[in-house]
């Protein structure tokens, strides 16, 4: 990772860590195993990026950090909310998330949905309460439209559908588009909002996340093929198991590099509107395209 932008990963994850303790029930609050399996899954690891992206964007823009933290965190539930739910036997059926026990394996299904329903929920309650410039009802738009049946979730559906029958070029984009892009491009737009970005930065944010997105799911499917489980935190090697419409299941691993150098290449043409601060944005592309987990 370029120094710069792990100086920002290293200074950026504890206040969302932070924030993201405060807004959590605690586990002593009833129903204690409730919160239990919420906080076993938000606290499990993860790199905590769609909330960084958020941070980086605000802060590129000249953001209050104030303004952007309560939104950032409700991303990251989200995003957990999602892996809950991923993991579960009726949907990609893994017994591991970063390296631990699935939430249901940890804590059975029943409370493994529970505990995805109730972070998804309070991600709106946190962010509605932001004391963002923007108005908060705006933010809370712009998350339920990443996050819902225009955005992830229908993703998450032509992901489901598509298994076993197969497809093309269009339609695996499709699913990356809404199943991962949808909520990083959330991500970089709700930072750019909160700053009170003018429309065109506004609208840059959003391609550059999407574009990332790409990136970033596309990557993921390279690693699927070419990563050891120990390594991915989760099980390797299910796409192909479960007959999952992957870029490199269409085009093989050097079709799919070539898509993500494509996608990486969009992503730095849409941070034209950010300069001369995009430098610390930029280097999120490679970033991502160097993943190893």
């Amino acid at each position: 990772m370029d120094p710069v932008l792990d100086r920002a990963f290293s200074e950026i994850t504890p206040v969302i860590d932070s924030a993201l303790d405060k807004y959590l029930p605690a586990s002593s609050a009833p129903p204690g195993r409730l919160a239990e399996a919420m906080r076993y899954s938000v606290f499990a690891g993860g790199k905590r990026f769609r909330p960084v992206l958020a941070v980086l964007v605000s802060d590129s823009l000249g953001g209050k950090r104030e303004y952007v933290i309560p939104a950032a965190c409700a991303l990251e539930m989200i995003h957990t909310y999602s892996l809950i739910h991923d993991d579960l036997p009726a949907m990609d059926d893994d017994d591991l998330r970063r390296g631990k026990p699935s939430s249901h394996k940890a804590f059975g299904e029943a409370m493994a949905i529970l505990a995805g329903d109730a972070l998804l929920t309070l991600a709106f309650e946190v962010a509605a309460d932001s004391p963002a410039a923007a108005s908060p009802a705006r933010l809370v738009a712009e998350m339920a439209k990443g996050a819902g049946p225009a955005g992830m979730v229908a993703g998450q559906v032509a992901d489901v559908d598509a298994e076993g029958r197969g497809g093309g070029l269009a339609e695996v984009e499709y699913i990356h588009k809404h199943k991962t892009a949808a909520l990083i491009r959330a991500a970089a737009r709700i930072g750019a909002i909160a700053a009170d970005a003018n429309e065109a930065k506004v609208a840059a944010a959003g391609r550059f996340g999407e574009a990332l997105g790409m990136v970033f799911q596309i990557t993921d499917d390279i690693l699927d093929v070419t990563a050891e489980t120990t390594a991915l935190g989760k099980t390797a090697g299910k796409d192909a198991a479960a007959g999952k419409l992957t870029f490199p299941a269409i085009a093989g691993l050097d079709g799919a590099r070539q898509e993500a150098q494509s996608w990486a290449g969009e992503a730095l043409k849409s941070l034209e509107q950010f300069a001369p601060t995009h430098t610390i944005l930029s280097q999120l592309v490679p970033y991502v395209q160097g993943r190893t987990s």
